[in-house]
């Protein structure tokens, strides 16, 4: 395959050995086109964008893209057979006959399962400006879903082949051995290993192989400076770590690499070693639109000239983005299907590294039309502001669309908080409510079960309860076939002296006691449930003598109420104070304080100002 930076284009020569693993015969091919979402504005994927308000009005005619296929042909062993003729673009999943993102090859004959044909194909794909972090920006360029990619033949014997509109990817395990012939002052980086270079004078071809992977990316500039570190840790395999970074980043190399290496190292521990020996770790061009994207043993980062160390950019998006590499790398779900399989497990696991490997950190602003950053102490515990332990929207986001609906028929804004927020709050909560060590055995069972087998989420709902040991189908049934909400409140709380009692008694006689007068409190403590979502809940009642009681409500009806006779008064409630059930979605309301702590009114007047301080200083930066 070569590449022209001129004509931003890539002509391309592929021979597919493909075996039918499944138990069905098949008498066609699939393939996805992924370049000609940006063929025109009648593809699927650009008319999903201006639904979405995002229009590409200021588009010039270089920055279209496509893939053409010339040639298709069976290698047969009794000679070649064109396969181009009868072969037609469809629309499996909108029927819009202007798209042409799948491409259905028809077979002069069955493949039966365990056969194995060639097809041999060549095509011309014409990089597009970058669009979905792929793509071409001056002298830099990300080429991801550049060729024409068989679909999934699932064990059903339907495939799986979306037209590509706005989800992920998908695709088969396989052996990938690929010749890049780019000008020779180009650098280049790759999935897989570079396992030769041959210099042809002006150009130079750059040889890539790497089995047990289901795609092939890859990077190249004339600006990219090369930079490498091993890494090494007790029980796991070394990587070799390989750094493409752009000048002007120059002091981020250590940031980047040592994120990485966080990544590689926690995410070994706790799923499963990475088995690849090596990593390519891509900084993106300014602007270039291609930041925070993963393909296999090669990712993208993204940062800035001015990044504060606290801010945690680049670390933040590099540990996610290595992080793919188990998840989606590996694992490998169907993301058109479950991106939250993907998405979500790597948001978790994301923040679990981030706080142990870099958990002090900064709020950042950025001022002067975003050049300059201004780093804010943060009082919130680094807890409160990770994917896995935060919801930033709406409740009304969590009621779009439920996990189980497929990800490409998802409605508007329903994609994003299904595969990442909500699936990451879901796995905090599972291990909130399991404890570590069990859920940890959990997950790495569910890891090196199904590592390169493309599970579906029955198999984790399956693996967490075998084990765990417990029945967990009343959370997972909430948290993937409903919309549920879960609130969980203080509602009331009243306390009064247990005085002389009053009225009359027995056959009518006037009562006047004092028993216990001034030495007990009674005291009603309500909670409720807002949600509809049912979780069972801790119930934290402190009183004023110090002394604490700890009630558990299995959270089933609408509200309880715990009565108590005690020395002094309640002073305070918290529902669930450790913060088991993170798909809470409004934790204001769990608490109940009878008198403000000393300070509290500070802080408060003291967020106030700062927050004024912030709005006047962006207010000027805006003006300005």
């Amino acid at each position: 395959m070569s590449w022209d930076p001129d004509t931003r284009r890539i002509e391309g020569h592929q021979v597919l050995r493909w075996t039918n693993i499944t138990e069905h015969p098949t008498q066609e091919l699939r393939y996805h086109l992924y370049y000609n979402a940006w063929r025109n504005d009648r593809s699927s994927w650009l008319r999903w964008a201006a639904e979405q308000g995002r229009r590409y009005d200021d588009l010039r005619p270089e920055d279209w893209a496509f893939v053409d296929v010339q040639q298709l042909r069976l290698l047969d062993p009794e000679g070649p057979v064109d396969l181009h003729a009868d072969a037609e673009h469809i629309s499996p999943d909108d029927g819009n006959a202007d798209d042409r993102t799948v491409l259905r090859v028809p077979l002069p004959r069955p493949v039966e399962p365990g056969q194995t044909i060639e097809v041999e194909l060549r095509f011309v794909s014409k990089v597009p400006r970058t669009f979905a972090r792929t793509g071409a920006r001056g002298d830099y360029l990300l080429a991801a879903q550049w060729f024409p990619k068989v679909g999934v033949l699932e064990p059903e014997g339907h495939w799986a082949c979306h037209q590509f509109i706005k989800t992920e990817f998908y695709s088969d395990f396989g052996v990938y051995d690929v010749s890049i012939t780019t000008p020779a002052a180009w650098v280049v980086g790759a999935t897989g290993r570079e396992v030769e270079t041959t210099e042809q004078g002006e150009t130079t071809t750059h040889r890539f192989v790497q089995a047990d992977v289901h795609d092939f990316a890859w990077t190249a500039s004339p600006r990219f400076t090369v930079h490498t570190r091993r890494f090494e840790a007790p029980d796991l395999p070394p990587v070799e770590m390989r750094l493409l970074l752009m000048p002007d980043h120059a002091a981020h190399r250590d940031r980047y690499l040592d994120a990485t290496a966080a990544a590689l190292e926690h995410y070994g521990r706790w799923w499963g070693p990475y088995p690849y020996g090596h990593v390519t770790v891509v900084d993106p061009a300014y602007r270039s639109g291609t930041g925070g994207m993963e393909y296999p043993t090669l990712f993208t980062g993204g940062t800035r000239w001015l990044s504060p160390r606290l801010g945690r950019s680049p670390e933040g998006v590099t540990v996610h983005e290595a992080g793919h590499q188990f998840w989606y790398g590996m694992v490998a779900n169907d993301e058109f299907e479950h991106a939250w399989l993907d998405e979500g497990f790597n948001t978790y696991s994301t923040t679990r590294v981030m706080e142990t490997a870099f958990a002090e950190h900064a709020h950042v602003e950025r001022y002067l039309e975003d050049l300059l950053p201004v780093a804010f102490p943060s009082i919130v515990p680094p807890e409160r502001t990770a994917g896995a332990d935060r919801f930033g929207g709406p409740r009304s986001e969590l009621l779009r669309d439920p996990q189980s609906r497929p990800s490409w028929q998802t409605g508007p804004g329903g994609y994003h908080i299904n595969a990442y927020n909500k699936a990451a709050m879901t796995l905090r909560t599972l291990e909130n409510h399991l404890g570590w060590t069990t859920f940890q055995r959990g997950m790495t069972t569910y890891f090196r079960r199904y590592a390169f087998a493309h599970p579906r989420p029955q198999d984790f709902f399956r693996t967490m309860e075998q084990v765990s040991g417990q029945s967990l189908g009343w959370f997972f049934q909430q948290v993937w076939d409903d919309t549920v909400v879960f609130d969980y409140a203080v509602d009331e709380v009243h306390s009064w002296r247990d005085g002389p009692r009053r009225g009359y008694g027995e056959q009518g006689h006037e009562v006047d006691e004092a028993v216990g007068e001034g030495e007990a409190w009674h005291s009603a403590v309500t909670v409720r449930r807002w949600g509809s979502g049912r979780f069972p809940v801790a119930v934290e009642v402190s009183f004023a003598d110090g002394t604490r009681k700890i009630e558990h409500w299995d959270g089933e009806d609408r509200w309880t109420t715990y009565r108590y006779l005690h020395p002094g008064r309640v002073e305070r409630v918290r529902v669930d104070p450790s913060h088991v059930l993170v798909l809470d979605t409004e934790f204001s309301n769990n608490a109940w304080l009878r008198e403000a702590p000393a300070g509290m009114a500070a802080t408060k007047w003291a967020s106030k100002w700062m927050l004024w301080v912030q709005h006047t200083m962006e207010a000027f930066a805006f003006f300005s």
